[in-house]
């Protein structure tokens, strides 16, 4: 199972504790760690340890709680929504956890994974916000060592802004409808001015800027932002994207953008694919321009994900003419394009110096003509070429550049799903190119370099894409279909 679609097992849930009775069994070192943990909840906590460590009775005696100076018995823990097996004893832990199941109360039962029902998790607590970290109890450091991190991330005063906002939630959903309107203000709530006066320790003014936000009777403005999407790999991401992609009322998405990147948007963002994938065109280039200016009409905040780089084969010029006519807002942000994604996974210099100093990206389908695109002249003359969508005009542009003058010889690389876990790497030498055209196996999207930078390549991870021209040839001669 991949890291995309791995599942959890253990859920994370917020129960609620107040005033509710929360109990552990132990009087140790690892009593005392619950007790902690609990104690910054408002749960009534119960401990049962005959002899409890002096530091866990002045923690109790200072927090106010319950402590039951005697030795276990099942009916100490009856009532408790929560049970911490904790004394250190494992005969002892597992009769409090098979007590607790039998009560039906959830049990947690330290450093022994197979008797809890429940994990406990490192906390980030900002009341009342909070960050809880699990890792299933496969890894209790690696959660503190990210607790610790998202701690210093977090202003000190995000609990009392998020009790600002809580006093503030019936009249928003009075005064402004459901959806667009409701999350643009939490959006300048959190971010905008509010925000700065509560992390300055001005409540009075906060309050102040937060009942002018709400008042604002600014109709809400559409905007689009064209995001690269990358080569495939949800990492891959810049942050800016990432951040838009968490703002979006709506996701517009291209077939080749994956699943993963898709759901790194809000979960209640509106998702519409459009296709756009060869053989699988659900909407004309007319039809997505029209629904993109029809969505920054209605005030949407929307992502419109193009696979690589927008502006690179992504028909973004179209986009935003349709936009700058309709006068809606947008920007671009750039995305790693699936050249320099294939380029990496062979750790290839697209430039070298003495070799190469320019570079073209082509899809090759310009090759129709008698007369020779531009920047074949510029492959001849040394500059390194990289072809999207390159496995069905292969071919053409291997005969073509051959023809013109290039050398059979010049080295080639090619990679199907630049970037992710799948991809598949082939090398060889332009005359091998044509091979491509048959390989049926190729069923993601291929990108191929072209160039005698590509010899500087690493091909140890790779195979030689001879070794299928052979298996054609040979197929071929014995009459059979390759």
């Amino acid at each position: 199972m991949t890291q995309a679609n791995a599942k959890l097992n253990a859920f994370p849930v917020f129960m609620r504790v107040e005033g509710e009775a929360v109990a552990i069994v132990g009087g140790g070192d690892e009593a005392l760690a619950k007790a902690r943990l609990i104690a910054q909840s408002s749960a009534a906590l119960r401990v049962i340890a005959q002899d409890a460590a002096p530091e866990l009775l002045t923690f109790l005696s200072q927090n106010g709680a319950a402590h039951i100076a005697a030795a276990y018995d099942p009916a100490q823990i009856e009532g408790a929504i929560l049970v911490f097996a904790a004394s250190g004893d494992e005969a002892l832990d597992r009769r409090v956890a098979a007590d607790a199941r039998r009560l039906g109360i959830p049990v947690n039962a330290v450093d022994r994974p197979e008797l809890c029902d429940f994990f406990t998790p490192a906390l980030v607590n900002r009341a009342p916000v909070a960050i809880a970290i699990g890792t299933e109890g496969a890894g209790p450091v690696l959660a503190q060592m990210l607790r610790s991190r998202i701690d210093q991330m977090l202003s000190p005063s995000l609990g009392s802004l998020a009790v600002l906002g809580a006093s503030l939630r019936g009249a928003v959903e009075k005064l402004l409808p459901r959806g667009n309107a409701r999350r643009r203000f939490w959006g300048g709530f959190f971010q905008g001015a509010p925000a700065r006066a509560v992390e300055a320790g001005s409540l009075s003014q906060a309050h102040e800027a937060a009942v002018d936000l709400l008042l604002s009777s600014a109709p809400a403005s559409g905007h689009i932002a064209l995001v690269g999407a990358g080569p495939g790999a949800e990492d891959l991401l810049t942050l800016r994207a990432h951040r838009l992609l968490m703002e979006a009322d709506v996701i517009v998405y291209d077939a080749l953008v994956p699943e993963a990147v898709v759901a790194m948007g809000r979960r209640d963002a509106e998702r519409l694919p459009v296709g756009k994938r060869k053989g699988c065109h659900t909407k004309s280039q007319a039809e997505i321009n029209a629904l993109l200016v029809e969505l920054g009409r209605e005030g949407k905040r929307v992502v419109r994900l193009k696979s690589g780089d927008p502006l690179v084969f992504g028909r973004a010029g179209e986009e935003m003419a349709a936009l700058r006519d309709a006068g809606i807002a947008y920007e671009v942000v750039p995305g790693v394009t699936a050249a320099f994604a294939a380029a990496a996974d062979f750790e290839l210099p697209l430039t070298l110096r003495g070799v190469s100093s320019s570079m073209v990206f082509t899809t090759g389908h310009d090759l129709k003509g008698n007369s020779l695109p531009d920047w074949a002249k510029l492959a001849i003359s040394g500059a390194t070429v990289a072809v999207y969508m390159g496995r069905s005009v292969a071919a053409e542009v291997a005969g073509r550049l051959i023809e013109a003058g290039l050398s059979p010889d010049t080295a080639v690389a090619v990679v199907e799903n630049a970037s992710l876990g799948n991809r598949r790497r082939f090398h060889g030498t332009l005359a091998d190119l044509p091979s491509l055209e048959a390989r049926a196996d190729l069923s993601g999207p291929v990108m191929t370099i072209i160039g005698d930078a590509v010899a500087g390549a690493n091909f140890e991870r790779s195979e030689p894409l001879a070794a299928h021209r052979h298996e054609d040839a040979l197929a071929a001669a014995e009459g059979v279909q390759p």
